[in-house]
């Protein structure tokens, strides 16, 4: 374990050496332990923030929301040990254990270990009803912006355009920022995936006239026979008020990871803590309703912590045998 994990872990221990006890918390007797989320304009922001508080309030740990550039950034962090929680979605996660994507570098993350399941992650675009873009095969030879390069978007739109045969140009950047250069015609469409809804969306769609739209039925078949790890998902009629009917879709699911060194008292404490308070957690943002120990089965391949397997245990939660560590 490196000098800067075991500094990191102490920490933790002793938060949960707090939260165990009845004394009155003290800001000597904390350390923070930092919670990777994303970056401004999309879900992890807003979700991130209310765990922290949850955690923080709850199990009287004190969490630190960070902002970042999203999933692969965050397992990068989770794996040097210079933050305690992250979120990913599971096709980053999937392409961290593999080493099999390029901003891995190669390398196999091997230290991530699931917590609890998050919500599910939709994708899909948006753009300026005066464009007249209200397809994806529209936005061949376009300027698209993706969100951070290192986040769930900005990884996987590139893929899918490839995966479709298509020529496009790729703009990254924080999500409100793309809000802002689509608003201002600086790119012609906004393709993004986070929990719905997505707050750079609903900015739009209250100030602009604005189209949302996905893909036919044979582009998710070619999509899904490329990129295993997508699911199928849709985005329901009036997430968006300008959105007007289902739209059939592509999603990964969303997970908060650790590393594998963290203490199982302290990654039971956090499972715990976050799925028994799933009201609070909605209250901030609706796609928390899928943040329930039931979905821990939407994981069919990253080890749990030990510590989480624990609570599933408890709850008498069936995961996947692929997924409970050796």
């Amino acid at each position: 374990m490196t000098a800067v994990r075991r500094s990191l872990f102490a920490a933790a221990l002793a938060l949960v050496a707090v939260a165990a006890s009845s004394a009155p918390r003290t800001s000597e007797a904390q350390s923070p332990l930092v919670l990777g989320t994303a970056s401004v304009g999309g879900t992890y922001n807003i979700y991130g923030d209310v765990v922290a508080r949850i955690l923080t309030d709850k199990a009287r740990l004190q969490i630190v929301p960070q902002q970042t550039q999203g999933p692969n950034q965050n397992v990068i962090l989770i794996d040097d040990g210079k933050i305690g929680l992250g979120m990913t979605t599971m096709g980053v996660a999937l392409q961290a254990l593999q080493g099999s994507a390029p901003w891995t570098k190669g390398k196999k993350y091997e230290s991530l270990r699931a917590l609890f399941p998050m919500y599910d992650t939709p994708m899909q675009c948006v753009s300026l009803a005066k464009t007249g873009i209200s397809r994806f095969d529209q936005l061949a030879g376009k300027t698209v912006g993706t969100g951070p390069k290192a986040g769930t978007a900005g990884t996987y739109f590139p893929m899918i355009f490839d995966t479709l045969g298509m020529k496009v140009s790729v703009r990254n950047g924080q999500s409100a920022d793309m809000g802002n250069q689509l608003k201002d015609g600086l790119i012609d469409a906004f393709c993004f995936g986070a929990g719905a809804p997505i707050p750079a969306f609903t900015e739009l769609d209250a100030e602009q006239q604005v189209a949302f739209y996905t893909w036919t039925p044979e582009e998710i078949g070619k999509i899904r026979k490329a990129m295993m790890e997508f699911t199928e998902s849709t985005v329901p009629k009036g997430t968006y008020k300008q959105q007007t009917a289902d739209q059939k879709t592509v999603g990964l699911f969303n997970f908060a990871i650790a590393n594998k060194d963290m203490p199982d008292d302290l990654a039971y404490l956090i499972t715990k803590t976050v799925l028994e308070n799933n009201a609070a957690l909605i209250k901030a943002h609706p796609a928390a309703r899928d943040t329930v120990a039931a979905n821990a089965s939407r994981n069919s391949f990253l080890p749990f912590h030990p510590g989480a397997v624990r609570y599933y245990k408890e709850k008498g939660i069936k995961l996947d045998p692929a997924t409970i560590p050796k």
